[in-house]
């Protein structure tokens, strides 16, 4: 039986079994892997083999099995029926197709919400969330956790020495469909967590501002989750519920993790993150957690940057891995299901997509899933294997991209590196989403959006950083809206100035601690400082109200939002020419010593964006390499050998100059290289200077 008083509020230690002895990459397939959800369990075993065939015409190494299949391996409680995967892995074996085998705890049985009615999560409004959907259970439920222990214990007895088992995948995206539980188990749970947390009733009073509003607690039996209320929920709550919501569900990871490295064979086990767009879980933390950094990404096809927007994904997954490579758990053949209008890929672009992924770390490669659903909610999601079947141009792109990606095997291992950081941090963004803000058109994702995309307009690789990571390697970091921000990170970020770097911040960046309180410096922050400034008011702008900057950047124009700055030794290079600050300073560069800060006190649009890191870059010493035609340019490196991926996301053919060697061709590459529309070139070049 799990107990309660083991819990923490922190991130866990490491399992008991040492680091060293298990690995942090599948010791097969080699190269890159390529594969897919696979789903045996939907079809008839006559399938399977027809099935395993294809496979090997397309060049499928690696697949996922039995993420949803709980009530089929326990079909009852404590009886395991273990025959028909036996069946699937020993056919996969045979057929050279290794297996990551999941733990299927994000798809609880009937028996287990029949037996268990009191598992069942309760949103916010006081609902019980039962099956028949996709699944979901209350993670802080001792029933749930302890068949979920048991299920994977048993998986863990019988396959870890399976020679098709090369990974353990714990459950199925965390988070969703629902990341939050107001229960009683949670009820009690989140108790345990604010006092482990604050240790008494007195420190949490004084860390949520209890005394506003009356809301002062006696004891911490008086204190619930923050669920529907007449009005404003406390924000500071509301912060912590997030924290622990998301410890919890880490905490159901690392139970299962840990009987699994238990076992004999000790495999790398990793959870699929869906890295921008799950916004309750804490990837800084859980990343910590897996032995590999697997991820799921799917388009939002309407939008015309959607390849700009995977290319951001794909630099925070492998940010949060570290730099190390990862794995591309899920993305699609073609269109998704469950978008407003679910658009179609068009051709090449599935290739063009997936090879974004490898140019950005990924030595990994899956899709969602092998063989598209006859049957259930998700039946319109593409697949490697359409309904339409193998004479299609789906299926023959999947099988061109196995051979594409079997003939970039050598990349594999090699780093994507990055001198520009942008900072992200999910805490940050639970606390700007607790409302009752100076404006509804604030919006921390929006401007981090902004500043990417920018720098990827101007080919300028960047990786993600939390605010109390060591910045010593980058030459820039720009926080978008960081509006949560403890003194200890605004310190970092100082000595990272103070140090010879340049610092971008945008408006509404460290107004508030850890705590969601208004630090004492005032509005500013203990940013103040390192900025050269104080924000002495807010001055958000109406709907469609625009403002003019004026001053050494140019003409620019903002909107949304403008300040009353106090300068303190920074410098203006923008003045607002109209509008609630008129006069005052809307672009500032305080130097240091060593290091520069710059301040945006309104929300510039693309131009200005531009104009901004033009004269940043020009201090930094970082180089642009605009694309040219669409023509996006991404480099890896290995100690013997670099690799240029060129990925042509535009309507025309375009050039590049680079000697080497093309990959997916073989051809000898003397100077310009042909990239036609729509298409993806990948040359071997000699080692980067730098990396000798």
């Amino acid at each position: 039986m799990w107990d309660r008083a083991h819990k923490c509020p922190r991130s866990r230690e490491r399992s008991p079994v040492s680091d060293a002895d298990i690995a942090s990459w599948p010791a097969a397939p080699r190269g890159i892997a390529f594969g897919g959800d696979y789903n045996p369990e939907q079809w008839d075993e006559r399938v399977w083999l027809d099935d395993v065939r294809l496979m090997g015409e397309a060049g499928v190494g690696l697949v996922s099995v039995g993420i949803f299949s709980w009530a089929l391996l326990e079909p009852a409680p404590g009886r395991f029926e273990f025959g028909w995967l036996d069946r699937v892995l020993d056919l996969l074996h045979r057929h050279g197709v290794s297996v990551d085998l999941a733990t299927p705890t994000a798809a609880p049985p009937a028996w287990l919400y029949e037996a268990h009615r009191d598992a069942w999560v309760v949103d916010a409004d006081g609902r019980r969330l039962g099956p028949g959907s996709r699944g979901a259970m209350c993670p802080s439920s001792p029933a749930y956790r302890d068949a979920a222990v048991a299920i994977a214990g048993a998986l863990a007895q019988r396959y870890a020495e399976h020679p098709a088992v090369v990974m353990w995948h714990v459950h199925n995206e965390y988070g969703a469909p629902v990341s939050q539980c107001h229960c009683e188990h949670s009820q009690q749970a989140f108790r345990a967590w604010l006092r482990a947390r604050f240790g008494d009733v007195d420190a949490l009073n004084a860390a949520w501002g209890t005394a506003f509003w009356g809301q002062t607690y006696a004891s911490l039996e008086q204190v619930r989750t923050p669920a529907a209320a007449a009005t404003m929920l406390n924000p500071s709550q509301r912060l912590d519920y997030a924290r622990f919501s998301d410890a919890e569900l880490r905490e159901c990871f690392v139970l299962e993790r840990d009987v699994l490295h238990a076992a004999a064979r000790r495999l790398p086990v990793t959870t699929n993150f869906m890295a921008t767009s799950s916004p309750g879980t804490d990837y800084w933390q859980w990343a910590r957690e897996v032995d590999l950094v697997s991820n799921d990404h799917y388009l939002t096809a309407e939008r015309d940057d959607a390849h700009v927007m995977l290319a951001m994904d794909a630099d925070l997954t492998r940010s949060l891995a570290g730099g190390r490579p990862w794995l591309l758990m899920e993305h699609s053949t073609s269109a998704v299901n469950w978008q407003p209008r679910n658009l179609a890929k068009r051709a090449g672009e599935m290739a063009r997509n997936t090879l974004s992924h490898v140019a950005r770390g990924a030595d990994g490669a899956l899709f969602f899933q092998w063989r598209a659903s006859r049957r259930g909610a998700e039946k319109f999601h593409s697949a490697m294997v359409p309904h339409a079947g193998t004479d299609t141009r789906v299926w023959r792109e999947v099988a061109e991209l196995g051979a594409d990606l079997e003939r970039l095997a050598e990349v594999a291992g090699s780093r994507t590196r990055a001198e520009v950081a942008v900072l992200w941090d999910w805490e940050s963004n639970w606390a700007a989403a607790s409302g009752w803000h100076p404006s509804v058109d604030l919006d921390q994702r929006e401007r981090t959006e902004a500043f990417y995309s920018q720098l990827w307009r101007d080919g300028v690789s960047c990786d993600f950083v939390h605010p109390g990571d060591d910045l010593a390697g980058y030459r820039l970091v720009i926080a978008p809206q960081t509006y949560l921000l403890s003194a200890q990170s605004a310190k970092n970020l100082d000595d990272y100035v103070r140090s010879g770097g340049q610092l971008v911040v945008s408006y509404f960046s460290g107004v508030v601690d850890e705590h969601d309180a208004v630090h004492p410096e005032g509005l500013s922050g203990p940013l103040g400082a390192t900025l050269g400034l104080r924000v002495e008011e807010f001055a958000p702008l109406r709907e469609t109200q625009q403002v003019r900057l004026t001053g050494a950047l140019g003409e620019l124009s903002g909107d949304v939002w403008a300040e009353h700055v106090v300068l303190d030794g920074a410098e203006v290079l923008a003045h607002f020419a109209d509008g609630p600050a008129t006069g005052g300073p809307a672009v500032t560069r305080q130097r240091h010593e060593a290091g520069t800060a710059w301040y945006v006190a309104t929300r510039l649009g693309a131009c200005g964006i531009e104009a901004l890191l033009a004269a940043v870059y020009a201090e930094a010493g970082v180089v642009t390499a605009p694309p040219a035609g669409g023509l996006e340019v991404v480099r890896r490196d290995a100690a013997e050998a670099s690799y240029v991926f060129a990925l042509n996301h535009g309507e025309e053919e375009q050039e590049l100059l680079v000697h080497g060697t093309e990959l997916l061709s073989g051809a000898a590459v003397a100077g310009r290289l042909s990239v036609p529309a729509g298409s993806v070139r990948v040359v071997r070049t000699d080692p980067h200077p730098s990396r000798r």
